[in-house]
């Protein structure tokens, strides 16, 4: 069966969904001279024919392939799982159909599922059951079932961000082996608190929160890795955790969890022509997580680019063209930061002129957002990197393109918490395209871009309704066009982002950064959300 077989109601819907959205607004008012239709690009007819080939319903069936394959497989398609293995298998298929010769990079990494809801119970002196905000499962904990005494850890339950509780290992003297461990976060890593339990004789451990500013709910923190400890931890909230101190307390705590490493994989192809030495890689992750099927984030990115390379088989280029489909980059940009590791110590990074990072292409309530390679719009701080030399030409490259298809593009933050930060992290130009996350549209971005102020960009983030029914054709179309375009842009021409090469045929460039086209990143909205706050998950105390 292929690809354009698959799930026809699905198509029906979306096309129905497409037609109903109506037209990207294009910035008006002082904005209207550089984001008109007329804004001059030479570019545009020489990779109009690559544009042409890469057609929206060519990324649609790919979409939908992966769709069926998450379905085959309890509607995941996480690194460690078969149905990201599967996965992998469709992307070297197509790869090698179209006359690629794909390789494939094995590694090792920290697999993590919950595989059903999380049990904690005061069963005296009063009984009490605790619900989904009162406490989660910690990242890597173990699993199992542990009833008896709840003991607390040196703490008497006040609010401190400064507490100890159960750094030490002396904190432990006199515990029960068997008990329930009662800690409070504090000054030292989740992990430490939970390795010294275990180490005490504990069959479970509660962490609460401190009670100082926000840190009151439930924690959702992670214990780093998945050998650090065997048995259940979780994370509780600030009044939870008080309501467990007292004498002859006891309790329950149940968690069904996987907690293991795995072998996991990236693919890469490149093409046969192109200098070796200036190669242009163009990358998106393709695992989804655990909880959904994945399909805007970040089957989106994946089947986009999957089909531009599809399309450019046959191209000849000036330099070398080098796709990627990253796994676990749900679980910290691992197959990323593998990959770049490996160029550090065996050789090769200095080989890549650069690269373009997609990941969310579909967002059905979307905005353009182009990352801000300059820092113009996203000052450097906690939530955005610097960009290397040639980032910011990157992000001028993108609102050109944009604006002579007559569409306005804002900006999202540089933060680095995709797969392009290993590359930048080690000083590779880089850029590429967002349509948004769980960020909520401004009013602004609305009437840039349509859709909805106040919801979501993409209200099926990271859940399990991100299937082939939760994607935008308008915005599938319209990033899938700016992928085709500066991908055989930059195959010919990367004179202005790195000096690197000359030009081929008529590709040019503008040798300099000449500033944003939308007026110094003012449209995007400051308060949108980062593409992917990894960090949010992975605090470790």
């Amino acid at each position: 069966m292929t690809p354009n077989d698959l799930h026809p109601r699905a198509r029906i819907a979306r096309a129905g969904l497409a037609l109903a959205g109506g037209l990207a607004l294009v910035a008006s008012g002082g904005l209207a001279a550089n984001a008109g239709p007329t804004h001059e690009n030479s570019n545009n007819n020489t990779t109009q024919k690559l544009r042409t080939a890469v057609s929206v319903e060519n990324v649609v069936g790919h979409l939908d392939a992966l769709d069926t394959i998450a379905e085959a497989n309890g509607s995941t398609r996480a690194s460690g799982t078969k149905g990201y293995a599967d996965s992998v298998d469709y992307i070297v298929g197509k790869l090698e159909a179209a006359g690629y010769s794909p390789t494939i990079q094995t590694f090792q990494f920290p697999f993590y599922a919950q595989l059903s809801d999380p049990v904690l119970t005061q069963t005296s002196p009063v009984t009490r059951s605790y619900g989904p905000g009162d406490f989660a499962t910690m990242t890597y904990s173990g699993a199992g079932e542990a009833s008896g005494t709840i003991t607390t850890v040196d703490t008497t339950g006040a609010a401190s961000a400064a507490n100890t509780s159960g750094c030490e290992a002396s904190d432990f003297a006199g515990f029960a082996s068997g008990s329930i461990a009662l800690v409070q976060r504090g000054s030292c890593a989740f992990s430490q608190k939970a390795a010294n339990a275990e180490a005490a004789g504990a069959t479970a451990v509660i962490i609460f929160n401190t009670g100082v500013g926000g840190n009151t709910g439930p924690i959702a923190g992670t214990l780093g890795a998945p050998d650090v400890v065997t048995i259940p931890v979780l994370g509780a909230s600030f009044e939870a955790g008080n309501s467990l101190i007292g004498d002859d307390v006891t309790g329950q705590v149940t968690a069904d969890t996987i907690s293991e490493f795995r072998e996991t994989y990236n693919v890469l192809a490149e093409t046969a022509s192109g200098n070796p030495d200036n190669v242009v890689m163009v990358g998106a992750h393709l695992d989804s997580v655990v909880a959904g099927p994945g399909i805007n984030d970040n089957g989106s990115g994946s089947a986009a680019i999957l089909a531009v390379a599809e399309s450019m088989q046959k191209v000849t280029t000036a330099n070398q063209v080098r796709f990627a489909w990253w796994g676990a980059e749900e679980l910290g940009l691992l197959g990323a930061e593998h990959y770049v590791a490996d160029l550090v110590e065996n050789g090769g990074l200095d080989k890549v002129g650069l690269y373009l990072n997609f990941d969310m292409i579909g967002s059905t309530n979307f905005g353009r957002f182009v990352y801000d390679g300059d820092n113009s719009a996203f000052p450097v701080g906690p939530n955005a990197a610097e960009g290397p030399e040639g980032s910011g030409q990157i992000e001028q490259d993108f609102h050109d393109y944009f604006a002579s298809a007559g569409l306005a593009s804002g900006e999202t933050a540089f933060s680095g918490r995709s797969d392009y930060g290993p590359f930048i992290a080690e000083g590779v130009p880089a850029g590429g395209l967002f349509t948004g996350a769980e960020g909520i549209k401004t009013d602004e971005q609305a009437a840039l871009f349509g859709g909805t102020a106040g919801k979501p960009y993409d209200a099926c983030y990271h859940i399990a309704c991100d299937d082939d029914t939760n994607l935008s054709i308008e915005a599938l179309d319209q990033m899938s066009d700016a992928v085709a375009h500066l991908t055989l842009t930059y195959a010919m021409n990367t004179v202005g982002v790195n000096g690197a090469g000359t030009a081929k045929g008529n590709f040019k460039q503008k040798e300099s950064f000449e500033g944003n086209p939308l007026g110094g990143g003012t449209e995007s909205g400051g308060g949108l959300h980062p593409e992917h706050d990894h960090d949010s998950e992975l605090a470790d105390r």
